[in-house]
């Protein structure tokens, strides 16, 4: 049976917002173009595997702040949940158990909660 671990809540909810975070920054960079500045299309297929790209018209200054915007709140979460005072009662092995079940105490909780 896997250990089972107190995390404070605001452990938890600095872990929840970062996954949420970059949920959001991976469906914005999904939707932008591919090129941060305007550029040609090109393609390649004499490579070991054929790349092909269409034009870029490049990203708008609003979506270039938005996309920094998001970045900078995932490091600042990533910090708060790495450098957290709780991790300073764990230790070894024990350590990246923690860790990992941070990163899924969310999905547990849903499980163990029909209503939810």
């Amino acid at each position: 049976m896997a250990a089972t671990y107190d995390f404070p809540s605001d452990l938890l909810a600095g872990q929840e917002e970062l996954h949420q975070v970059r949920a959001e920054l991976l469906n914005l960079l999904k939707r932008l173009p591919w090129s941060v500045e305007p550029l040609d299309g090109f393609s390649d297929t004499q490579g070991w595997r054929m790349v092909e790209r269409p034009a870029s018209p490049g990203w708008s200054p609003a979506e270039q702040a938005e996309v920094e915007l998001l970045r900078k709140r995932e490091r600042e979460l990533a910090v708060f949940v790495t450098c957290h005072p709780y991790w300073t009662g764990i230790a070894g092995s024990d350590s990246v158990d923690a860790r990992m079940a941070l990163k899924h105490a969310q999905d547990r909780e849903a499980d163990e909660d029909p209503g939810a």
